[in-house]
C-alpha cells in the first residue's frame, strides 16, 4: 500500500459486514459462521483492524487473553487486493506490540497455510506436544 495503513483496536470502527463476509464465505476456518457469532466473538476479544488512510478496512485479527499466561490469535485476514502489501505484517506487529501482551508466557495460533509468515515473527511449532491437550466440541 503506497501510504501504508493504520491499525486500530476501536471496535466501533470495525466493518462487521466485511469481517463476517470474509470469515463466513472466504476463510477455511470459519466457513458458515453466523453474523451473530462473529459479533459475539468480537465482543469477547481484543480486535485489531487494518485501515487505509481513507478509513477502508482491509484487514482484521482478534486475540483472547488473560494478560498473564496466554494469548490466542484468531481470525487473521487481509482482504483480496491488499495482500502482499505488508498489511498482514503491520497487523501482526501491532498485536505483538500491544500494551499488556508483552509479558504473557506465550501466544498461540492455528494455521493450515501460513506457517512461513508467522515464523518470521518468531512463531514455531509446539515444543513438547505431548504436554498439550485439546478437547474439541462436536
Amino acid at each position: 500500500m503506497k501510504d501504508g495503513c493504520y491499525i486500530s483496536t476501536d471496535i466501533s470502527k470495525m466493518d462487521i459486514d466485511l469481517i463476517h463476509n470474509y470469515l463466513s464465505l472466504k476463510s477455511y476456518w470459519a466457513k458458515g459462521r453466523s453474523k451473530d457469532l462473529v459479533k459475539k466473538s468480537m465482543e469477547n476479544s481484543i480486535c485489531f483492524g487494518a485501515f487505509t488512510q481513507s478509513g477502508e478496512q482491509v484487514g482484521f485479527a482478534r486475540v483472547a487473553t488473560d494478560y498473564v499466561v496466554f494469548v490466542w490469535l484468531m481470525d487473521v485476514f487481509v482482504v483480496d487486493g491488499f495482500q502482499g502489501q505488508r498489511v498482514g505484517q503491520q497487523l501482526l506487529q501491532a498485536i505483538l506490540d500491544y500494551s499488556g501482551l508483552e509479558q504473557v508466557n506465550g501466544i498461540g495460533l492455528r494455521t493450515n497455510d501460513a506457517q512461513s509468515f508467522y515464523s518470521k515473527f518468531g512463531f514455531n511449532t509446539i515444543s513438547e506436544p505431548e504436554t498439550w491437550m485439546f478437547k474439541k466440541n462436536t
